[in-house]
């Protein structure tokens, strides 16, 4: 059956057992049998995937649209980045457990990552929330399974090998889901993915040496970090580096109008940021004052969003904080699900970090600026990533497994972890499902990825590397 939720996560009744929990969950197979998720064709009335991107493109930067469409153009799986909005559209038709859960929107492997806990240890976690909103976990697992599936072909793996990692991800999310069905509510909200214990836990030499430089790489991207890279010394005060097309300094603009308009919008921008932190938070924020703001070009499918950097200064020149604005638009699954409770797009975003991950960015924050929502949080607080177009196949089985695990607990924290793991049950019915429409999907994506490339070819679609 298609999805139909309501507005929120699926309630644990009042009072339930875990054994009736667990009765429910087994229930819902009758339904949805798990072999159902196996399926996928398009539909006589879907609509066309390039005109779904391109409406996209109707309130954004004008010229970094073409720099958008460059990006997505590099490869399928960059194309499958930027497509989110085309598989909502899609897993809208996708047969569903009636289940819900807070999810990603946008859960593909490149989408997870490394950063610094409040107490300073770095943590493995979900780390794009741009798209989330209640709706059916099976979306977020899918789209997951399907990415490896592409990044798999794109490092030229086989598909027999790609189907298995798409399986090993749906694997590791349903015995994930059992672990933590049996957990403590309170033992399953605090659980989380340490980067330390993380690396010890895996067994290939050579992966655990890549992941322990990673870490190593990941700590050193802070505020001083980004100092040096982003900024630089002019009359004894620091300035952001100007380096367009991709970092523009706002008193770089030429545009008399605009640039004034800018930095005036964004000086009050910080303040009505400040209303939206807690109250301790905004004490310690009271002693950075803005000094120097720019424009930064960010991802693959949000090139042509409003991003802003704004960089701050605390006791002195070298006490610098540097902070990132995003705009945040109406989430793409708001087009097939029920609108998000919170009317401001910058909160619905900033719940969803709170909500999925078990520790977040202590400066989230949000606020509205002539007409548009927006969120902020630190720029470099121990980000790292994985390098998705140079993982080989041993690398992305442990991605695989990584990343399951990180998307069960995220979804077990807003949904019923009982109900969902009777309802996948032990055998792994679910997990060859879930591998079989994930070589159908990348199928699709490859052709969707084609019709937009004719696009570009002939020119009915600008393309340009640089703005």
């Amino acid at each position: 059956m298609a999805v139909d939720t309501g507005a929120t996560t699926t309630p644990i009744p009042y009072g339930a057992t875990p054994e009736q929990r667990t009765e429910y969950g087994r229930s819902l197979r009758e339904n949805t049998p798990l072999e159902r998720h196996s399926e996928w064709s398009p539909g006589p009335d879907r609509p066309d995937p390039v005109q779904l991107i391109e409406d996209q493109n109707a309130d954004r930067i004008p010229w970094l649209v073409p720099v958008r469409r460059a990006r997505m153009s590099a490869s399928p799986f960059t194309f499958y980045r930027g497509a989110a909005r085309i598989m909502a559209h899609d897993l809208a038709q996708s047969p569903v457990s009636e289940l819900v859960t807070q999810i990603c929107g946008d859960a593909h492997l490149g989408n997870f990552g490394l950063y610094a806990s409040p107490e300073r240890r770095l943590v493995f976690d979900l780390n794009d929330f741009d798209e989330t909103l209640p709706g059916p976990w099976e979306w977020d697992i899918k789209r997951l399974a399907v990415s490896f599936f592409i990044a798999g072909r794109f490092n030229g793996l086989k598909d027999k090998a790609c189907r298995k990692l798409a399986r090993r991800v749906a694997s590791r999310y349903r015995k994930s889901m059992t672990k933590l069905a049996g957990m403590r509510t309170m033992d399953v909200w605090y659980e989380m993915v340490e980067a330390q214990r993380m690396i010890q836990t895996v067994e290939n030499k050579e992966t655990r040496k890549t992941g322990k430089r990673a870490m190593i790489k990941a700590m050193r991207k802070d505020s001083v970090h980004a100092l040096d890279k982003l900024a630089e010394e002019v009359d004894g005060e620091y300035r952001i580096r100007h380096e367009p097309p991709w970092i523009i300094r706002v008193s770089e603009i030429r545009d008399t109008v605009s640039r004034d308009d800018i930095r005036d919008r964004l000086s009050k921008s910080y303040e009505a940021y400040l209303a939206s932190v807690p109250d301790h938070l905004e004490y310690i924020l009271r002693r950075f004052r803005p000094v120097d703001f720019a424009v930064k070009v960010v991802g693959v499918g949000s090139v042509g969003t409003r991003s802003f950097v704004t960089l701050l200064r605390g006791r002195d020149s070298n006490d610098p904080l540097f902070l990132q604005t995003k705009e945040a638009s109406r989430s793409v699954l708001e087009e097939v699900l029920p609108a998000s409770r919170y009317a401001h797009s910058g909160q619905r975003v900033v719940e969803g970090h709170r909500l999925m991950q078990t520790v977040s960015d202590v400066f989230l924050g949000y606020f509205t600026s002539a007409g548009h929502d927006y969120y902020m949080r630190q720029l470099q607080d121990w980000k790292g990533s994985a390098d998705v177009e140079n993982l080989d196949e041993q690398r992305l089985k442990g991605a695989a497994n990584l990343r399951g695990w990180a998307l069960a607990r995220a979804h077990a924290r807003s949904g019923d972890p009982i109900a969902i793991a009777a309802y996948l049950g032990k055998g792994e019915t679910f997990d060859r499902a879930v591998a079989q429409f994930s070589g159908r999907y990348a199928m699709q994506n490859e052709q969707d990825f084609d019709a937009f490339m004719e696009e570009t070819r002939t020119g009915r679609l600008e393309v340009a590397e640089y703005a």
